[in-house]
């Protein structure tokens, strides 16, 4: 079940910004919970840190769960294991989970690790579930999307009230996955690929926003302002970080390269990001 949020009557989604008060500087306004527990899983990546701190700014009282359990508001907690889930997870009315273990084990964390948060949910008191996924999970065949896609079905089956939130890849992201391809003065990149990749900030605040809201009980996608190619992706980045280095576009056989060239990664609805992949490297 795919479903979407308000939108603005045309153009892109502005950027989300929660403020002291509790409003927003731009863009739709759903229904809002008020002052509410939040657990955030992941807290300390990328977006998780930044959708810590937009909540707090909302007014909710947040923790971030880690198996460390450091930092402010921080919470001990291990989905690989289940170990402190139960405590960390006592009286949370909403959990953003972006928690996730791409270089490791995604089916033990991702999919094991949500069926145990799921167990050990305070059903009584939780209202709203975020689990942050990636824009075509369910139509590139690869195996980490295969977890994610299993981990979104594990809340789905669960009776509790969802939102399935898949963005598309962060800019940064982009950046890291250039620059270990880069070869001496040559970039290969596949032949093809379209992507719309979105700025980490913007997304951290339109999951900040869903999560201040009601559950969509179904698939939310958030994506970059823009259609691109990987090839013309690689040109900026290289005119931007790494003059002088050649770009080469690869035909790549199989399913995997077929799917990113026929569009599998890109978001089918939903609201927009509007910082561009060259805005983010002007910096």
């Amino acid at each position: 079940m795919r479903c979407s949020l308000p939108a603005t009557p045309a153009g892109p989604l502005l950027p989300f910004v929660v403020l002291p008060a509790g409003g927003c500087a731009a863009g739709p306004r759903p229904a809002r919970l008020g002052s509410v527990d939040v657990l955030v899983t992941g807290g300390s990546g990328r977006l998780g840190r930044r959708v810590v701190d937009l909540l707090r700014g909302g007014g909710h009282r947040v923790r971030q769960m880690s198996r460390r359990g450091t930092g402010p508001g921080g919470v001990r907690g291990d989905l690989a294991t289940g170990f402190g889930l139960g405590t960390a997870l006592a009286g949370a009315e909403v959990v953003v989970h972006a928690a996730s273990d791409p270089r490791g084990d995604p089916w033990q964390v991702d999919v094991a690790g949500t069926r145990r948060l799921v167990q050990d949910a305070d059903r009584a008191s939780l209202r709203h579930i975020v689990y942050v996924s990636i824009v075509g999970v369910d139509r590139v065949p690869y195996g980490y999307y295969h977890a994610k896609f299993a981990a979104e079905q594990v809340l789905l089956a669960s009776g509790l009230p969802v939102t399935l939130l898949r963005i598309t890849q962060f800019h940064e992201f982009v950046d890291e996955l250039l620059a270990s391809a880069r070869r001496g003065p040559i970039v290969p990149v596949p032949m093809g690929w379209r992507l719309r990749p979105v700025d980490v900030g913007e997304a951290a605040a339109r999951t900040a926003q869903i999560a201040s809201g009601e559950p969509a009980g179904g698939i939310v996608e958030y994506g970059g302002p823009r259609e691109e190619s990987a090839a013309d992706l690689a040109r900026a980045w290289a005119a931007a970080r790494e003059p002088g280095t050649r770009v080469v576009s690869t035909p790549v056989p199989g399913k995997l390269s077929a799917a990113f060239r026929d569009g599998a990664a890109l978001p089918s609805g939903g609201a927009r990001g509007s910082r561009t992949y060259a805005e983010h490297l002007r910096g």
